[in-house]
């Protein structure tokens, strides 16, 4: 079973309850995972900028800037204190510079196996949840990303797990055992109730019903169901899941509209998913089917790529990070 070792947490200094923090270091906790706390500043304070904002306006904007974010973190180190005490190897750094770039950046540079933020916006989650600091982060950031809805809730009583598993995709295949052991690990930490799914849609095989008999068609139609039943229960014997209270759910029809819909018949808090490359182009890695369940839904989700995966932010472009 998989176990976080390093958790970079995005800091929100609008959040006044410091929900994600709260959250990331509860699990940090339990997990007895390090814990990094980041802030992030836009405008990337370089050499050249400041020499050049000696003779400009932008001089004092950056220095109010620069303030304001060192006071943001010495309000985290309040936080961060009880921490250390406890045990917690944790640090509070500032990042500056484009936002997703610099999120990456720090990931590469200290190995992070898990980025938790806020889902950034100005409304409600189905408009502006999967914000775009969220979604650059879940098409490019080599690690999981947990985007947090706010408010949340103490514990998360029901976690789901959208998998699709091939018998002949060794890519996709590992990539579904990694979405449900990173969901069972955090079913575990929360002492949760796991729901396993995966949706198959006969559409295909439909097109040919012009073609078949009833009685034909719905012997395909069975047969290609209890063929995704077979390849739903070989992925569940490649994972621990003993210690892991869980239900496995094999739907008909399509993902984009199953999972969004099983998600709030169950009252879900999390949703495990995956992110494959649809087009090559790098930077592209965020599926159409993925897309529109990240829309849809009204909970907090964790994106998970393969371990091929190679994010398109360059670490030879790598600024150093400015320490707290």
């Amino acid at each position: 079973m998989q176990r976080l070792k390093s958790i970079l947490v995005i800091a929100d200094p609008t959040d006044g309850q410091n929900v994600v923090f709260e959250r990331a270091a509860g699990l940090a906790l339990r997990s007895r995972a390090k814990l990094t706390v980041a802030l992030l500043v836009e405008s990337p304070p370089d050499a050249d900028a400041r020499v050049a904002a000696r003779y400009s306006a932008d001089r004092c904007e950056m220095r109010i800037q620069e303030m304001m974010a060192q006071d943001n973190s010495r309000r985290l180190e309040t936080l961060i204190e009880p921490l250390r005490e406890a045990g917690v190897e944790v640090q509070n750094r500032i990042l500056w510079g484009t936002p997703f770039q610099e999120i990456i950046r720090d990931v590469l540079r200290n190995r992070h196996d898990l980025v938790m933020m806020p889902a950034d916006g100005e409304t409600g989650l189905t408009s502006a949840l999967f914000g775009s600091v969220c979604v650059q982060l879940m098409r490019k950031c080599p690690c999981p990303v947990w985007a947090i809805k706010l408010p949340h809730r103490k514990f998360y009583a029901r976690i789901l797990a959208a998998v699709d598993p091939h018998p002949s995709d060794r890519e996709r295949n590992a990539l579904n055992v990694k979405i449900i052991e990173l969901a069972a690990s955090l079913a575990q930490v929360e002492q949760s109730e796991l729901y396993i799914v995966h949706t198959w849609n006969p559409s295909r095989t439909a097109k040919l019903g012009s073609r078949l008999s009833r009685g034909d068609m719905d012997h395909m139609v069975s047969d290609l169901e209890q063929q995704h039943s077979y390849w739903l229960e070989e992925l569940l014997r490649e994972c621990s899941l003993d210690n892991t209270r869980h239900q496995a759910h094999l739907l008909q029809g399509g993902a984009a509209e199953l999972i969004p819909a099983m998600a709030k018949k169950k009252k879900v808090d999390i949703i495990v998913m995956g992110m494959v490359c649809r087009t090559g182009v790098a930077g592209f890695f965020i599926g159409n089917t993925a897309e529109k369940v990240l829309r849809q839904v009204d909970c907090s989700v964790v994106t998970i790529k393969s371990d091929t995966f190679v994010t398109p932010v360059k670490i030879d472009e790598l600024a150093p990070a400015c320490a707290a």
